[in-house]
């Protein structure tokens, strides 16, 4: 995908797969990035928040995006919460896309329905607007072990310009606690979307690594 000077605008859609607490760091390193943010949730988003977070999910888009936006110090009007159905969001047209898109976590049937081109919700339809606009999509994937059938549609998605950035933790940097593992995730997203971070030593910045 072209690089652009500054991401400015990200739509960031969590889906039901396991993995929340990856978007959820993601989204506080884009506040602290100054970056504007837009929200989606998918249903099972919602299912899955409320067995893995200690708060669950407000039931309301805008509820959530208020919510979220105040836990990690976002200024007013930073971070937006659309609805799954909501046809009228902005970047719902190729006439005004976001800088970025992250799906994350990202469910094998998000990853179908975008690859196949199945806009039946908004995070498929801004999904779509990225790819024929170039713009950056980032699916972060938490599955396995991986079908054939997803493998083939990561590969057509890698084709069109997607990056398929699964939730690989490495170890060479010692991580000591599960928010290591996390940051190491969501530091390789942040690069792929050109927003600076410090969330770890790099490759090569640590004595002895």
């Amino acid at each position: 995908m072209s690089r652009r000077r500054e991401t400015e605008h990200v739509v960031l859609a969590m889906t039901g797969a396991s993995g929340l607490p990856y978007a959820l760091r993601l989204l506080e390193c884009l506040i602290a990035a100054n970056c504007r943010v837009s929200l989606i949730a998918s249903k099972a988003a919602h299912a899955v928040a409320a067995l893995e977070l200690d708060d669950p999910f407000p039931a309301r888009h805008d509820a959530l995006a208020t919510e979220l936006g105040g836990r990690y110090g976002a200024a007013e009007g930073q971070v937006t919460g659309f609805a799954r159905q909501d046809w009228t969001a902005p970047f719902a047209s190729g006439s005004n896309p976001p800088d970025t898109m992250v799906v994350c976590p990202c469910t094998t049937g998000t990853l179908g329905a975008i690859a196949n081109g199945l806009s039946d919700s908004l995070i498929e339809r801004t999904a779509d607007v990225c790819l024929k606009e170039r713009r950056d999509l980032v699916i972060v994937p938490r599955e396995a072990p991986l079908t054939a059938i997803a493998l083939r549609q990561m590969t057509q998605l890698a084709e069109l310009g997607a990056v398929i950035l699964p939730p690989s933790p490495a170890f060479y940097h010692r991580p000591q606690t599960i928010q290591d593992l996390i940051d190491f995730t969501v530091a390789r997203i942040l690069d792929q979307i050109d927003v600076p971070h410090e969330l770890h030593a790099r490759w090569g910045e640590r004595d002895g690594g």
